[in-house]
C-alpha cells in the first residue's frame, strides 16, 4: 500500500519536475483509485518512478515530456456538481491534479483563471477547495451553466421555487417547430418556464434559485433517457437539427412522450447536490461572491488586472473539432440567445495558421495577467487522426509570449466509456491523450 506523506506543495520548476517523475498509482481500497503528485511507501522511502520522461525537439528548442496515467479514467469519479453535459469538456481529475501539483506555497488566497471555461470544470473544482476564481468564455451559456453551481442554493429553496411555478397555463406556440422533440404538454411546460425565467432576468429579479432552475432545465432539454424533457435523441451535449430528429423518430418508430418538467428538474437537482458537504457549500458561496465570469475574446480581457492570476488551467477550442454554437442551438433558444451571433464570436477554424495566431494572442494576454512565479497548464490534444500534436504548436507560442516551458505532461489512458459506446477506439482515433503544456512566468 502506498500513501501520501505531508510534503511542501510544489511550485518551483525543480519541485514540479520531481513530483512528476515520482508519480505513481496508489489504491485506497478495492474499489477506489486515487492519484497524488508525490508518493512514499510505508517505510517513508520514495516510490519507484513510473513516469516515462523523454525529450522532443521543436524547431531549435528541446522540451521535456512526462508520460503517465496521471488521473483515473473512471466514469463519474468527480464531484456530483460536475455532472452537467457540455461538448468537449475535460474530466474534473485534470484540474484537480494540477491544482495539487502547482498550488503556490503561500497563505494569500490563490486566484485560478480559465480563459476558455466551457461548463466551468476548472473553476468549480478550484472553488470546491476554496480557491478564488475568474473565468472567461465567448459563449454566454458558460456562465449560465457555472454560476448557479458556485452559488449552490439549498435543495429546500429549489423545492419552494418549483412549487410556486405554474407551468400548465395556456401559452403561445414557440417561434420554431419543436414537435419532433417534445409532446404538446411537455412543450407547454417548457414554454411557461422559459417565459417566466426570461421575464425575471429581464426585470433584474432573477435570484440564485432562478439561476439554478435555468441551469438544470438547460441541461435537461434533450437527451437519451426519461431523465430529459425530450424524446430519445443524441446525448445532451449536442442537440441535433429538427430534420435529424425526425429521422431518428422514424427509424425508432417513436413519438415524444409527456414529461413532468418540475419532477425532472428536482430529480437532477438532488443528483447534483448529493455529494456537496457543508464545508464545500460554504467555500462555494464565499467564492461566488467575488467570482469574475466574463464573456470576452480570450485575447482581450481588460477586466483582469495585470499580474492578478496565480494559476491558469485551461483548454482552448481545437482545430475545427467541435461546433459549439451548432451543438447548443436548443440551449440558446431556451435562454433567449442568438446562436448564430455566438458562433461568429467563437474561434473554430481548420487553419493551423489561424489557430496559431489566435493562441499566440491569448498567450500574450495570459502573460500580462499571470503574476511572476505563476503557472499555466494549457491542455490540448491530438487532432487529424493523431497526425498533429497541438502541444508542439503551443509550447513555442508560450515561450514567444515570455513564459518558460517547463515541459509537456501527457496523460495516456485506455479509451473511455463515452468513446467506446459510439464505436471509437480512443487510443486509435480522435483525441486519445491529454497533452498539457506547462508554462512558468519567471520572476524578475
Amino acid at each position: 500500500m502506498l500513501k501520501m506523506m505531508n510534503q511542501f506543495l510544489p511550485m518551483e520548476p525543480a519541485q514540479v519536475d520531481a513530483a512528476l517523475r515520482s508519480f505513481r498509482l496508489i489504491a485506497d481500497d478495492a474499489t477506489e483509485r486515487q492519484r497524488q503528485p508525490t508518493l512514499f511507501d510505508d517505510t517513508g522511502a520514495a516510490a519507484p518512478t513510473t513516469t516515462l520522461v523523454d525529450e522532443i525537439v521543436v524547431g531549435e528548442r528541446t522540451y521535456k515530456r512526462y508520460v503517465n496515467e496521471f488521473w483515473t479514467a473512471r466514469q463519474r469519479g468527480g464531484h456530483s456538481l460536475h455532472e452537467i453535459s457540455y461538448r468537449a469538456c475535460f474530466k474534473a481529475e485534470l484540474p484537480r491534479f494540477f491544482l495539487s501539483l502547482l498550488h503556490p506555497p503561500h497563505e494569500k488566497p490563490v486566484m485560478v483563471y480559465d480563459p476558455f471555461m466551457g461548463r466551468g470544470t476548472t473553476l468549480l473544482e478550484a472553488a470546491l477547495s476554496g480557491f478564488r476564481v475568474a473565468g472567461n468564455d465567448a459563449n454566454p451559456l458558460s456562465e449560465i451553466l457555472l454560476r448557479p453551481r458556485l452559488e449552490a442554493p439549498s435543495l429546500d429553496s429549489i423545492v419552494e421555487r418549483l412549487e410556486e411555478l405554474r407551468l400548465d397555463a395556456p401559452v403561445a406556440e414557440p417561434e420554431i417547430d419543436l414537435s419532433m422533440f417534445y409532446a404538446p404538454g411537455t412543450l407547454r411546460q417548457i414554454m411557461n418556464l422559459r417565459t417566466w425565467l426570461n421575464r425575471r432576468r429581464d426585470l433584474g429579479e432573477e435570484d440564485a434559485a432562478d439561476r439554478w432552475i435555468r441551469m438544470v432545465a438547460t441541461n435537461r432539454l434533450s437527451g437519451h433517457s426519461s431523465g430529459f424533457f425530450s424524446v430519445y435523441t443524441l446525448p445532451p451535449n449536442q442537440a441535433v437539427s429538427a430534420q435529424r430528429q425526425r429521422e431518428i423518430n422514424a427509424r425508432r418508430q417513436q413519438t415524444p412522450p409527456e414529461r413532468d418538467v418540475k419532477a425532472i428538474i428536482l430529480k437532477k437537482t438532488r443528483s447534483l447536490l448529493r455529494k456537496l458537504t457543508a464545508q464545500q457549500a460554504r467555500y462555494l458561496r464565499n467564492v461566488a461572491q467575488s467570482a469574475l465570469l466574463m464573456c470576452e475574446d480570450a485575447g482581450r480581457t481588460p477586466m483582469l488586472a495585470d499580474e492578478s492570476v496565480d494559476m491558469v488551467i485551461t483548454s482552448p477550442p481545437f482545430l475545427n473539432t467541435v461546433q459549439y454554437a451548432q451543438d447548443n442551438w436548443l440551449r440558446c433558444w431556451f435562454n433567449g440567445l442568438d446562436a448564430e451571433s455566438i458562433a461568429r464570436r467563437i474561434t473554430v477554424t481548420s487553419s493551423l495558421q489561424q489557430w496559431r495566431a489566435f493562441i499566440g494572442g491569448v498567450m500574450h494576454e495570459l502573460y500580462r495577467v499571470v503574476r511572476p512565479g505563476g503557472w499555466v497548464a494549457f491542455e490540448v490534444g491530438e487532432v487529424r487522426g493523431g497526425t498533429l500534436n497541438l502541444d508542439e504548436v503551443v509550447a513555442p507560442l508560450g515561450e514567444a509570449a515570455g513564459f518558460r516551458c517547463i515541459g509537456i505532461v501527457i496523460n495516456s489512458q485506455h479509451f473511455t466509456k463515452t468513446a467506446n459506446c459510439w464505436g471509437v477506439d480512443n487510443n486509435a482515433k480522435g483525441t486519445n491523450t491529454n497533452r498539457i503544456v506547462l508554462l512558468w512566468k519567471v520572476p524578475a
